[in-house]
């Protein structure tokens, strides 16, 4: 595992973006773009840049799927109560965008990918001493 000295920091900021999906996912007035499909991209990529994000403070297999599971989970319920508001609208391709942006990102598991956090820090390091 690779010893990040702002991990908290990474950790936190990783937390805000869960919320920002979740705030993103129930808010009554969504950011729209008029391209066709836009939301399933906005799904893959939302759902991408947590796994991504998420991948470089965890790095065993174990954490990666726990983590796996638990973004695909989030898609899933927020479907759900997206459903049940009213003004949201469940949606089975969202489901499956989020899926895939989580897998798609997890696919980089085995590279370079997920020490770009550890690669920052020692830029950081290196620029400051």
């Amino acid at each position: 595992m690779l010893n990040l000295k702002f991990r908290s920091l990474w950790l936190v900021a990783g937390y805000c973006l869960v919320a920002f999906v979740i705030y993103s996912s129930l808010t009554p007035n969504p950011v729209t773009v008029d391209v066709n499909y836009f939301d399933k991209y906005a799904h893959t990529f939302g759902y991408f840049s947590l796994m991504a994000w998420f991948m470089q403070l965890y790095h065993t297999k174990k954490s990666l799927c726990v983590c796996a599971g638990l973004l695909i989970l989030m898609g899933v319920l927020l479907e759900f109560v997206q459903g049940t508001t009213g003004y949201r609208f469940f949606d089975l391709y969202d489901m499956l965008a989020n899926t895939l942006g989580v897998l798609l990102a997890w696919s980089l598991a085995k590279t370079p990918f997920p020490k770009i956090f550890f690669y920052i820090e020692t830029k950081i390091l290196m620029l400051i001493k």
